[in-house]
């Protein structure tokens, strides 16, 4: 259901077609039609206070028509990608994550840089949603999401991290008449199952980075 390519600093989620997507990314956010969603890799030097963001990412974007886009500071050669049946309804995962940023939710944490931060996510669903129920499906990858980053533990001074500062989601459906994609459903099941294991693998991954470079940092 996606196709992935990675082509740094690009990492690309080809859609099986253009398809609805649902997201809050930087570029092209809300409802609009996309062949792919695409992730930047950036780093905290790149973007330098003098620098118009906006206006230098959509001059980026311009090499991919059709296109969603989401930044990251991960290292986008870290990705994870998982998929998941349901009764005949497939959903699949494509998910980069970096904790350095954590959040809990309810209680922010003073104000930080901090590189190889952000959860990004695409699924894709092959049901046909109306706006509605696409919502409640974003919702359900968010939910995914949060779970998959809690069980990773990580203790702040403020709680247990339930993602950073600046993850961004995307869902991505065709339009139809489906009004329903609840946690009873098998489209909602589908979409939390492939969105939690792809961000509990990634997220197990950034975990095992973090704590070699924290020895590589001690042994200096």
């Amino acid at each position: 259901m996606i196709r992935v390519e990675l082509a740094r600093p690009w990492l690309v989620a080809h859609l099986p077609r253009p398809m609805r997507v649902l997201s809050w990314a930087p570029f092209r956010p809300g409802f609009t039609t996309a062949s792919r969603v695409v992730w930047r890799e950036v780093k905290n030097a790149d973007l330098t206070p003098e620098l118009d963001v906006e206006a230098w990412y959509a001059a980026e974007m311009a090499r991919w028509p059709e296109a969603v886009g989401m930044l990251t500071s991960r290292d986008i050669g870290t990705y994870s990608f998982a998929e998941a049946s349901v009764d005949g309804v497939r959903a699949a995962c494509l998910a980069t994550v970096g904790l350095s940023n954590a959040e809990s939710v309810g209680r922010r944490r003073p104000y930080h840089t901090a590189d190889w931060g952000t959860i990004n996510t695409c699924t894709v669903l092959d049901a046909a949603l109306s706006e509605a129920a696409q919502l409640e499906s974003l919702a359900v990858a968010v939910q995914a999401r949060t779970a998959a980053v809690m069980a990773l533990d990580l203790r702040l001074d403020t709680g247990i991290a339930t993602g950073t500062g600046t993850d961004c989601t995307a869902l991505a459906c065709d339009a139809g008449d489906g009004k329903y994609a609840g946690l009873h459903t098998a489209i909602g099941e589908a979409v939390g199952a492939a969105t939690r294991q792809a961000v509990a693998a990634a997220g197990a991954d950034w975990v095992v980075w973090r704590d070699a470079e924290r020895a590589r940092r001690a042994a200096r």
